[in-house]
Protein backbone atom coordinates (compact mmCIF):
# COMPACT_ATOMS: atom_id res chain seq x y z
CA UNK A 1 0.00 0.00 0.00
CA UNK A 2 1.23 3.27 -0.74
CA UNK A 3 1.90 4.76 2.90
CA UNK A 4 3.56 7.51 2.40
CA UNK A 5 0.17 9.63 1.16
CA UNK A 6 -1.01 8.99 4.14
CA UNK A 7 1.94 10.04 6.36
CA UNK A 8 2.19 13.30 4.33
CA UNK A 9 -1.44 14.20 5.05
CA UNK A 10 -1.44 12.84 8.75
CA UNK A 11 1.58 15.29 8.81
CA UNK A 12 0.17 18.60 7.37
CA UNK A 13 -2.76 18.59 9.03
CA UNK A 14 -0.87 18.12 12.87
CA UNK A 15 0.98 21.13 11.94
CA UNK A 16 -2.36 22.65 11.67
CA UNK A 17 -3.25 21.95 14.84
CA UNK A 18 -0.19 23.18 16.27
CA UNK A 19 -0.40 26.78 15.02
CA UNK A 20 -3.92 26.96 16.41
CA UNK A 21 -4.01 29.49 19.14
CA UNK A 22 -4.06 27.38 22.66
CA UNK A 23 -6.38 30.10 24.27
CA UNK A 24 -9.37 28.85 22.54
CA UNK A 25 -11.27 26.59 25.21
CA UNK A 26 -12.51 22.77 25.63
CA UNK A 27 -16.23 22.78 25.86
CA UNK A 28 -17.83 20.55 28.29
CA UNK A 29 -19.32 17.32 27.38
CA UNK A 30 -22.90 17.74 28.72
CA UNK A 31 -23.15 20.90 26.75
CA UNK A 32 -22.78 18.93 23.83
CA UNK A 33 -25.59 16.66 24.31
CA UNK A 34 -28.15 16.32 21.83
CA UNK A 35 -26.88 18.62 19.61
CA UNK A 36 -26.20 18.13 15.53
CA UNK A 37 -23.13 19.23 13.88
CA UNK A 38 -22.20 19.38 9.89
CA UNK A 39 -19.06 19.45 8.04
CA UNK A 40 -16.82 18.85 5.31
CA UNK A 41 -13.60 17.41 5.30
CA UNK A 42 -10.61 16.24 2.51
CA UNK A 43 -9.80 12.66 2.22
CA UNK A 44 -6.93 10.44 0.93
CA UNK A 45 -7.93 6.93 0.06
CA UNK A 46 -5.02 3.74 0.01
CA UNK A 47 -5.64 0.93 -2.35
CA UNK A 48 -4.95 -2.23 -0.69
CA UNK A 49 -2.12 -4.13 -3.29
CA UNK A 50 -4.21 -6.86 -3.83
CA UNK A 51 -5.97 -4.64 -6.03
CA UNK A 52 -3.30 -4.45 -8.33
CA UNK A 53 -2.22 -8.13 -8.38
CA UNK A 54 -5.97 -9.11 -9.81
CA UNK A 55 -7.25 -9.05 -13.39
CA UNK A 56 -8.75 -5.78 -15.17
CA UNK A 57 -10.82 -3.88 -14.30
CA UNK A 58 -9.36 -3.74 -10.54
CA UNK A 59 -5.20 -3.41 -12.25
CA UNK A 60 -6.05 0.28 -12.79
CA UNK A 61 -5.68 1.64 -9.19
CA UNK A 62 -3.49 2.69 -6.68
CA UNK A 63 -4.90 5.65 -4.43
CA UNK A 64 -7.44 8.54 -4.53
CA UNK A 65 -8.02 11.72 -3.04
CA UNK A 66 -11.12 13.61 -2.78
CA UNK A 67 -13.78 15.52 -0.61
CA UNK A 68 -16.73 15.59 1.02
CA UNK A 69 -19.80 16.39 3.54
CA UNK A 70 -20.59 14.76 7.23
CA UNK A 71 -23.65 15.17 9.69
CA UNK A 72 -23.25 14.19 13.09
CA UNK A 73 -25.35 13.78 16.49
CA UNK A 74 -23.78 13.92 20.03
CA UNK A 75 -26.13 11.49 21.94
CA UNK A 76 -23.91 11.16 25.62
CA UNK A 77 -21.05 12.71 26.68
CA UNK A 78 -19.05 10.79 24.96
CA UNK A 79 -21.17 8.91 22.25
CA UNK A 80 -21.64 10.23 18.41
CA UNK A 81 -23.00 9.22 15.76
CA UNK A 82 -22.10 10.03 12.20
CA UNK A 83 -23.41 10.12 8.57
CA UNK A 84 -20.44 11.09 5.98
CA UNK A 85 -20.03 11.25 2.09
CA UNK A 86 -16.98 11.43 0.10
CA UNK A 87 -16.57 12.05 -3.52
CA UNK A 88 -12.70 10.32 -4.43
CA UNK A 89 -10.62 10.28 -7.42
CA UNK A 90 -8.50 7.25 -8.38
CA UNK A 91 -5.61 7.47 -10.10
CA UNK A 92 -4.23 4.68 -12.11
CA UNK A 93 -0.83 2.49 -11.48
CA UNK A 94 -0.55 1.45 -15.18
CA UNK A 95 -1.05 2.62 -18.25
CA UNK A 96 -3.97 1.98 -20.45
CA UNK A 97 -6.80 2.07 -18.09
CA UNK A 98 -8.88 4.82 -17.68
CA UNK A 99 -9.30 6.56 -14.25
CA UNK A 100 -12.15 6.16 -12.73
CA UNK A 101 -13.81 8.15 -9.54
CA UNK A 102 -14.77 6.37 -6.53
CA UNK A 103 -17.00 7.27 -3.15
CA UNK A 104 -17.50 6.53 0.54
CA UNK A 105 -20.59 6.34 2.26
CA UNK A 106 -20.22 5.90 5.75
CA UNK A 107 -22.54 4.91 9.00
CA UNK A 108 -20.28 5.08 11.95
CA UNK A 109 -20.12 6.13 15.91
CA UNK A 110 -17.26 7.99 17.87
CA UNK A 111 -16.53 7.58 21.17
CA UNK A 112 -14.76 9.82 23.18
CA UNK A 113 -12.95 8.26 26.36
CA UNK A 114 -12.20 11.29 27.97
CA UNK A 115 -15.03 12.81 26.97
CA UNK A 116 -12.57 15.48 25.04
CA UNK A 117 -10.63 15.65 21.91
CA UNK A 118 -9.12 12.27 21.20
CA UNK A 119 -11.70 9.82 19.98
CA UNK A 120 -11.64 6.00 18.41
CA UNK A 121 -14.36 5.54 15.11
CA UNK A 122 -16.47 2.42 13.73
CA UNK A 123 -18.89 1.76 11.28
CA UNK A 124 -19.78 0.38 8.06
CA UNK A 125 -18.32 2.11 5.29
CA UNK A 126 -20.14 1.71 1.62
CA UNK A 127 -16.32 2.25 -0.15
CA UNK A 128 -17.24 2.06 -4.60
CA UNK A 129 -13.90 1.03 -5.91
CA UNK A 130 -14.27 0.15 -9.36
CA UNK A 131 -17.58 -1.56 -7.69
CA UNK A 132 -19.63 -0.96 -4.67
CA UNK A 133 -18.17 -3.15 -1.63
CA UNK A 134 -19.37 -3.27 2.22
CA UNK A 135 -16.71 -2.47 4.75
CA UNK A 136 -16.06 -2.69 8.41
CA UNK A 137 -14.31 0.62 9.14
CA UNK A 138 -12.06 1.42 12.46
CA UNK A 139 -9.83 4.07 13.69
CA UNK A 140 -8.50 7.21 15.82
CA UNK A 141 -8.96 10.89 15.49
CA UNK A 142 -8.31 14.10 17.04
CA UNK A 143 -10.93 16.81 17.82
CA UNK A 144 -9.41 20.88 18.57
CA UNK A 145 -11.96 23.31 19.41
CA UNK A 146 -11.40 26.23 17.77
CA UNK A 147 -14.62 27.75 19.88
CA UNK A 148 -17.95 26.35 22.04
CA UNK A 149 -19.70 25.60 18.13
CA UNK A 150 -16.36 24.93 15.79
CA UNK A 151 -13.48 22.48 15.83
CA UNK A 152 -11.10 21.14 13.02
CA UNK A 153 -10.12 17.33 12.88
CA UNK A 154 -7.86 14.75 12.07
CA UNK A 155 -8.59 11.46 11.13
CA UNK A 156 -6.85 7.98 10.22
CA UNK A 157 -8.99 4.56 9.70
CA UNK A 158 -8.66 1.11 8.10
CA UNK A 159 -11.32 -0.60 5.59
CA UNK A 160 -11.50 -4.34 5.74
CA UNK A 161 -14.11 -5.17 2.85
CA UNK A 162 -15.57 -8.35 3.84
CA UNK A 163 -15.95 -9.89 0.14
CA UNK A 164 -12.68 -10.21 -1.18
CA UNK A 165 -10.75 -9.31 1.97
CA UNK A 166 -9.34 -6.01 0.66
CA UNK A 167 -7.74 -3.96 3.19
CA UNK A 168 -7.74 0.06 2.40
CA UNK A 169 -6.39 3.04 4.70
CA UNK A 170 -7.66 6.37 4.36
CA UNK A 171 -6.62 9.65 5.92
CA UNK A 172 -8.97 12.28 6.65
CA UNK A 173 -8.65 16.40 7.55
CA UNK A 174 -12.02 18.34 8.51
CA UNK A 175 -13.72 21.26 10.07
CA UNK A 176 -17.38 20.63 12.08
CA UNK A 177 -20.02 22.95 13.18
CA UNK A 178 -22.13 22.50 16.05
CA UNK A 179 -25.78 24.22 15.75
CA UNK A 180 -28.14 25.43 18.23
CA UNK A 181 -28.11 27.52 21.63
CA UNK A 182 -24.67 27.79 22.82
CA UNK A 183 -23.22 26.13 25.86
CA UNK A 184 -25.16 26.66 28.76
CA UNK A 185 -24.76 29.91 30.42
CA UNK A 186 -23.97 30.48 33.57
CA UNK A 187 -27.23 32.65 34.95
CA UNK A 188 -26.91 36.48 35.23
CA UNK A 189 -27.18 37.94 38.45
CA UNK A 190 -30.29 40.08 38.19
CA UNK A 191 -29.65 44.09 38.93
CA UNK A 192 -31.52 44.92 41.67
CA UNK A 193 -31.73 48.44 44.24
CA UNK A 194 -30.45 48.48 47.50
CA UNK A 195 -32.73 50.65 49.53
CA UNK A 196 -31.17 51.89 53.30
CA UNK A 197 -33.80 54.38 54.81
CA UNK A 198 -32.49 56.54 58.04
CA UNK A 199 -35.86 57.80 59.27
CA UNK A 200 -35.56 61.08 61.42
CA UNK A 201 -38.41 60.83 64.30
CA UNK A 202 -39.04 64.23 66.13
CA UNK A 203 -42.24 64.88 68.80
CA UNK A 204 -45.35 65.62 67.70
CA UNK A 205 -46.49 69.00 68.65
CA UNK A 206 -49.57 69.00 70.73
CA UNK A 207 -52.69 70.67 69.24
CA UNK A 208 -54.24 73.79 70.84
CA UNK A 209 -54.95 75.78 68.19
CA UNK A 210 -56.16 75.44 64.34
CA UNK A 211 -54.56 72.77 62.22
CA UNK A 212 -55.57 73.37 58.55
CA UNK A 213 -53.82 70.84 56.92
CA UNK A 214 -53.71 68.15 59.96
CA UNK A 215 -50.20 67.61 60.27
CA UNK A 216 -49.78 68.01 64.10
CA UNK A 217 -48.19 71.52 63.74
CA UNK A 218 -50.25 74.58 64.42
CA UNK A 219 -50.87 77.14 61.67
CA UNK A 220 -49.38 79.98 63.19
CA UNK A 221 -45.91 78.08 63.62
CA UNK A 222 -46.68 76.18 60.16
CA UNK A 223 -44.04 77.33 57.79
CA UNK A 224 -45.36 74.38 55.25
CA UNK A 225 -48.78 74.56 54.69
CA UNK A 226 -50.54 71.43 52.99
CA UNK A 227 -48.38 68.97 53.77
CA UNK A 228 -49.44 65.39 52.58
CA UNK A 229 -51.44 64.06 55.66
CA UNK A 230 -49.34 60.56 55.42
CA UNK A 231 -45.92 62.93 55.69
CA UNK A 232 -44.22 62.67 59.36
CA UNK A 233 -43.42 66.78 59.86
CA UNK A 234 -41.04 68.66 61.85
CA UNK A 235 -41.46 71.28 64.23
CA UNK A 236 -42.47 74.01 61.53
CA UNK A 237 -44.87 71.92 59.88
CA UNK A 238 -42.53 71.11 56.57
CA UNK A 239 -42.31 67.49 55.94
CA UNK A 240 -39.32 65.29 56.91
CA UNK A 241 -36.89 63.53 54.94
CA UNK A 242 -34.43 60.47 54.88
CA UNK A 243 -31.75 59.68 52.65
CA UNK A 244 -32.27 56.70 50.69
CA UNK A 245 -29.61 54.81 48.82
CA UNK A 246 -30.73 53.60 45.44
CA UNK A 247 -28.13 51.24 43.48
CA UNK A 248 -28.17 49.26 40.15
CA UNK A 249 -25.35 46.73 39.13
CA UNK A 250 -24.69 45.68 35.82
CA UNK A 251 -22.64 41.87 34.80
CA UNK A 252 -22.04 41.06 31.57
CA UNK A 253 -19.91 37.74 30.70
CA UNK A 254 -17.91 37.15 27.59
CA UNK A 255 -16.79 34.43 25.09
CA UNK A 256 -12.94 33.97 25.50
CA UNK A 257 -11.00 36.51 23.08
CA UNK A 258 -13.97 38.12 22.30
CA UNK A 259 -15.52 41.89 22.70
CA UNK A 260 -18.82 41.27 21.37
CA UNK A 261 -21.38 42.40 23.45
CA UNK A 262 -24.38 38.83 23.27
CA UNK A 263 -27.82 39.94 22.79
CA UNK A 264 -28.82 37.92 25.51
CA UNK A 265 -27.11 40.82 27.86
CA UNK A 266 -29.65 43.94 26.29
CA UNK A 267 -32.21 43.79 28.79
CA UNK A 268 -30.00 43.98 31.66
CA UNK A 269 -28.12 47.09 29.89
CA UNK A 270 -31.43 48.36 29.04
CA UNK A 271 -32.05 48.40 32.63
CA UNK A 272 -29.12 50.96 33.44
CA UNK A 273 -29.81 52.62 30.63
CA UNK A 274 -33.39 53.30 32.14
CA UNK A 275 -32.03 54.24 35.69
CA UNK A 276 -29.61 56.49 34.33
CA UNK A 277 -32.61 58.27 32.69
CA UNK A 278 -34.70 58.49 35.68
CA UNK A 279 -31.40 60.13 37.33
CA UNK A 280 -29.75 62.34 34.87
CA UNK A 281 -27.70 64.14 37.09
CA UNK A 282 -25.75 60.57 37.76
CA UNK A 283 -22.58 59.14 35.78
CA UNK A 284 -21.03 55.69 35.09
CA UNK A 285 -17.99 53.52 35.09
CA UNK A 286 -17.72 50.27 33.36
CA UNK A 287 -15.49 48.61 34.05
CA UNK A 288 -13.74 45.24 31.57
CA UNK A 289 -12.28 41.98 33.32
CA UNK A 290 -10.62 39.18 31.38
CA UNK A 291 -9.56 35.78 32.84
CA UNK A 292 -5.65 34.74 33.16
CA UNK A 293 -5.64 32.96 30.03
CA UNK A 294 -3.35 34.54 27.33
CA UNK A 295 -0.64 37.16 28.10
CA UNK A 296 -1.09 40.25 30.52
CA UNK A 297 -0.76 43.30 27.96
CA UNK A 298 -3.46 41.72 25.74
CA UNK A 299 -5.85 40.66 28.25
CA UNK A 300 -5.76 44.73 29.21
CA UNK A 301 -6.42 45.72 25.99
CA UNK A 302 -8.79 43.46 25.25
CA UNK A 303 -10.41 44.21 28.60
CA UNK A 304 -10.77 47.96 27.64
CA UNK A 305 -12.31 47.00 24.30
CA UNK A 306 -15.13 44.83 26.27
CA UNK A 307 -15.68 47.84 28.56
CA UNK A 308 -16.04 50.14 25.33
CA UNK A 309 -18.39 47.97 24.00
CA UNK A 310 -20.75 48.55 26.54
CA UNK A 311 -20.65 52.17 26.04
CA UNK A 312 -21.08 52.17 22.61
CA UNK A 313 -24.77 50.00 23.30
CA UNK A 314 -25.93 52.13 25.78
CA UNK A 315 -24.85 55.56 23.71
CA UNK A 316 -26.22 54.02 20.20
CA UNK A 317 -28.96 51.85 21.19
CA UNK A 318 -30.88 53.42 24.86
CA UNK A 319 -29.07 57.06 23.74
CA UNK A 320 -27.47 57.62 26.78
CA UNK A 321 -24.86 60.63 26.49
CA UNK A 322 -21.30 59.81 26.56
CA UNK A 323 -19.96 61.88 28.67
CA UNK A 324 -21.93 60.41 31.61
CA UNK A 325 -20.11 57.16 30.57
CA UNK A 326 -16.21 55.90 30.86
CA UNK A 327 -14.55 52.63 30.56
CA UNK A 328 -11.95 51.35 32.21
CA UNK A 329 -10.01 48.02 31.74
CA UNK A 330 -8.49 46.17 34.37
CA UNK A 331 -7.25 43.13 32.81
CA UNK A 332 -6.71 40.20 34.62
CA UNK A 333 -5.86 42.55 37.89
CA UNK A 334 -9.06 41.86 39.53
CA UNK A 335 -9.93 38.03 39.40
CA UNK A 336 -13.02 36.62 41.18
CA UNK A 337 -12.36 33.30 41.01
CA UNK A 338 -8.49 31.81 41.27
CA UNK A 339 -9.12 28.75 39.81
CA UNK A 340 -7.32 27.54 36.56
CA UNK A 341 -10.04 25.84 34.95
CA UNK A 342 -13.09 26.73 31.90
CA UNK A 343 -15.56 27.76 34.85
CA UNK A 344 -13.66 30.17 36.76
CA UNK A 345 -12.39 31.97 33.40
CA UNK A 346 -15.81 32.42 32.04
CA UNK A 347 -16.41 33.95 35.40
CA UNK A 348 -13.53 35.86 34.79
CA UNK A 349 -14.16 37.68 31.53
CA UNK A 350 -17.21 39.89 32.10
CA UNK A 351 -17.71 43.66 31.98
CA UNK A 352 -18.85 45.34 36.12
CA UNK A 353 -20.63 48.39 36.66
CA UNK A 354 -22.15 50.07 40.07
CA UNK A 355 -24.39 52.96 39.68
CA UNK A 356 -25.04 54.41 43.39
CA UNK A 357 -27.17 57.87 44.11
CA UNK A 358 -28.90 59.27 47.30
CA UNK A 359 -32.43 60.76 46.73
CA UNK A 360 -34.37 62.37 49.78
CA UNK A 361 -37.38 60.37 50.37
CA UNK A 362 -40.50 61.52 52.74
CA UNK A 363 -40.86 60.03 55.89
CA UNK A 364 -44.18 58.32 56.48
CA UNK A 365 -46.23 58.83 59.69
Amino acid sequence: MKKSSTIKILLASSSLFFTTAFANEQPNAVDLVGKMYGGIHLIHLNIDNARLMTAEPRSNVDHGSGFGGEFGYRWTESTEFRFSYSKINLVKEHLGFNEPSSSSMAVEALYFPTKQNFYVVGGLDYLDIVNTQTSLDLGAGYRHYLSEKAAVYIEAKGHYQFSEHFKDTSAKIGFIYFFGDSAKTRPVRKSQPVIKKEPIVVPVVALVEKDSDKDGVLDSHDKCSNTPMADKVDANGCTIFSDEKVSMELLVNFDNNKAIVKKEYFDEIEKIAEFLALYPHTSLVIEGHTSKVGARAYNQKISQKRAEAIVTVLVNKFSIKANRLSAVGYGEDRLINNNDNNSAHKQNRRIEALVEITKQVAIKR
